[in-house]
């Protein structure tokens, strides 16, 4: 009797133990959504997915409550990606100009986590893995296990001073690197000074606006009644985009890392219609035709997620 008491005991103390842990481990999280976008940094990092590599300089400032990033990409063709709180606007170099887009509401390197991390908490669990030096610095190693198969798996490195997100894994259900993003160098700054942030891609070409690109809201003329577990809708705008009659509609969700995209146009006379699954590393596609309307859903998630989401959609009458 004695123990199996004690024993009760040591079993209780280890699950209060781990629960510690694991709430120590999300304000740990807490602090790395909130370093990418509060301390001042700059540094290079390296974007790696199937046999795509990416090396970009990044430089990074908060000033009175505003972010401003600057985004050089080093490999390919010339671009630049400026933000602005949530405005972000993208330097092409296209043959002979330079085209200049406008983004919005994109979580980019190393801003991947939401500061709210409440939807997060309800999807994954947090498990510690230990320590590892990245780009010079010492970083908390921490592992975002998911509670089912509708989303990938992620392993964090956080630094232990600054809290700043150093590197970031996307792994499938047994665990492989599916893609990954980090830094090689990074360095705080100690200037508040905002002239690195203007554009300085060719100079000789001209600057034209891409005007074959139109965001704008638009209202809901479609259902997704029953979305996996953990997703919501975030966002929802109109393309027009080149070659296509009328606008494609996106709708965007998330669980609060993971991003699937539903693309809806109306099939016209001549327009051969896609139907089926591909995956490409990390992204699934599922497509299909649904009331003359050609249905595309893409997103860096298992393929069962997008499959899910193209089948839940409907048309209001």
């Amino acid at each position: 009797m004695f123990w199996r008491i004690v024993a009760s005991i040591s079993c209780l103390f280890m699950v209060q133990q781990a629960a510690f842990a694991e709430e120590d481990l999300w304000s740990t999280m807490q602090k790395t959504a909130s370093a990418a976008r509060e301390l001042n940094y700059q540094g290079l990092f390296v974007y790696h997915n199937g046999s795509m590599i990416r090396s970009v300089q990044i430089t990074h400032i908060y000033e009175g409550g505003r972010e401003f990033t600057r985004n050089v990409v080093l490999d390919g063709r010339p671009r630049e990606v400026f933000s602005e709180g949530d405005d972000i606007v993208i330097f092409n170099a296209k043959n002979d100009k330079v085209v200049i887009e406008k983004r919005r509401g994109q979580n980019l390197f190393p801003a991947m986590l939401p500061t709210q991390l409440y939807p997060l908490k309800q999807n994954y669990k947090l498990k510690f893995v230990g320590q590892e030096r990245i780009a010079g610095r010492l970083a908390q190693v921490i592992d975002m296990v998911p509670n089912d198969n509708l989303r990938y798996q992620y392993r964090i490195w956080s630094d232990t001073e600054y809290g700043l997100l150093l590197k970031m894994s996307m792994m499938d259900m047994q665990g492989h690197t599916l893609e990954q993003i980090g830094f090689n160098q990074v360095s705080m700054l100690h200037t508040k000074d905002l002239d690195w942030f203007q554009p300085k891609i060719d100079a000789t070409k001209p600057y034209v606006m891409d005007d074959t690109t139109e965001l704008t809201h638009v209202e809901d003329n479609l259902v997704v009644p029953n979305l996996p577990t953990g997703y919501k809708k975030v966002d929802q705008i109109s393309l027009k985009v080149p070659g296509r009659a009328a606008p494609v509609q996106q709708w965007i969700f998330s669980d609060g890392l993971a991003s699937v995209s539903l693309f809806v146009e109306p099939m016209v006379k001549g327009m051969q219609p896609r139907v089926g699954k591909k995956n490409m590393g990390s992204t699934n596609v599922y497509a299909h035709v649904l009331n003359g309307y050609q249905l595309v859903v893409v997103g860096e998630v298992p393929a069962q997620t997008v499959e899910q989401i193209a089948q839940q959609v409907t048309f209001k009458k």
